[in-house]
């Protein structure tokens, strides 16, 4: 039995070593060495998905637990702020992500069940591709719901005086949300996604962190590293043998830190059906796509419309003076059930 994954990301990294662990080669197809070094980017990794990464890594990953996140709207008073907490557990974990990148792939590199090569085998039963600008995808990939937010994201790393940082901020500013996510008590990664017509440097990103500034005395801004933002839903998940997957299937505005959650939860997904497969004595095969698909394909749609709503009502909401978030943040500030169920859901999905 064997698996081709397609890409060389950190998505196929965790999906291989999952398969594997299932006693199936897999082989990873590359032709091009992609680009994997972003030293400024983090991950907010939800604490159910933190807890999976450390059960199959039977390890524990270097992260940075967050307790609490305080939303604002343009007016950053606390009348205009809204918080989600959870007293005795973390909301989420940041991790770098290099260093999990780095993790996955030794622990790949040491498993006889995991190859790379050039060219995709004849004799794969299933073929899974992570690789968004792959020819599989221009082939049979390209149908899909697309939105071009016309922003892009500004992420880096400021280093400042210690603190207790254990809260995170958003703030939905005129020009799109500006994060600040702790990495610990000296660094906190910050994450702007700038819709403005003009391109931004770094000498006004500063001034930018300096205006929306909760908390930290910044001693350094580290390197700004730019990436352009958009909205893309999939309409098809597979073809014949072959299944899309990550980003390719979903790809969401950075705003709520669930990119990569979602990618989890997909693979949580596959690799129950495919245990349930391998416990019945079935192939592995493009049945296990169009399972997938079916059990999949609804919920990530909602949950990416959820996100892509959030953001445009933001917006909106910015050029309404703040009125509907205010109102908004009051009412969801005297209703601990909707905290509860909202924390649920960026921690489990739907």
């Amino acid at each position: 039995m064997k698996i081709t994954l397609y890409g060389k990301n950190l998505t196929s990294f965790v999906l291989a070593y999952v398969l594997a662990s299932k006693k199936i080669f897999i082989e990873i197809i590359s032709k091009n060495d992609v680009k994997s070094y972003f030293p400024s980017r983090t991950l907010a990794i939800s604490k159910n998905n933190f807890e999976y990464l450390n059960k199959i890594l039977n390890k524990k990953v270097r992260s940075w637990k967050v307790s609490s996140i305080k939303i604002y709207n343009e007016k950053l008073d606390d009348n205009s702020s809204v918080e989600f907490n959870n007293e005795t557990k973390e909301l989420f974990n940041l991790v770098k992500y290099n260093e999990l990148y780095n993790i996955f792939k030794n622990e790949i590199s040491k498993n006889h069940y995991i190859k790379f090569k050039k060219k995709i085998s004849n004799n794969s039963s299933l073929i899974i591709n992570t690789d968004i600008n792959s020819y599989i995808t221009k082939k049979y990939f390209f149908k899909k719901i697309y939105k071009n937010y016309k922003s892009f994201a500004y992420t880096g790393i400021i280093e400042h005086k210690k603190i207790k940082n254990s809260v995170a901020y958003q703030i939905f500013t005129q020009y799109g949300p500006l994060a600040y996510l702790p990495i610990n008590n000296n660094k906190t990664s910050i994450v702007y996604s700038y819709n403005g017509k003009k391109n931004i440097n770094s000498h006004e990103i500063k001034k930018i962190l300096n205006k929306y500034n909760m908390k930290y005395q910044i001693t350094k801004i580290g390197n700004i590293q730019k990436f352009k933002i958009n909205f893309s839903v999939l309409r098809n998940y597979f073809y014949k043998n072959i299944l899309a997957f990550g980003d390719l299937l979903h790809k969401v505005h950075p705003l709520a830190g669930q990119g990569f959650n979602m990618t989890i939860r997909d693979i949580i997904i596959l690799s129950d059906i495919i245990n349930s497969k391998i416990n019945l004595g079935l192939d592995i095969n493009a049945s296990v796509a169009s399972e997938f698909e079916k059990k999949l394909k609804h919920k990530n749609y909602l949950f990416s419309s959820g996100i892509d709503f959030i953001y445009e009502f933001f917006i909106f909401d910015n050029k309404a003076n703040n009125i509907l978030s205010k109102n908004i943040f009051r009412f969801l500030n005297n209703s601990n059930f909707l905290k509860k169920k909202s924390i649920f859901f960026a921690d489990k999905g739907l």
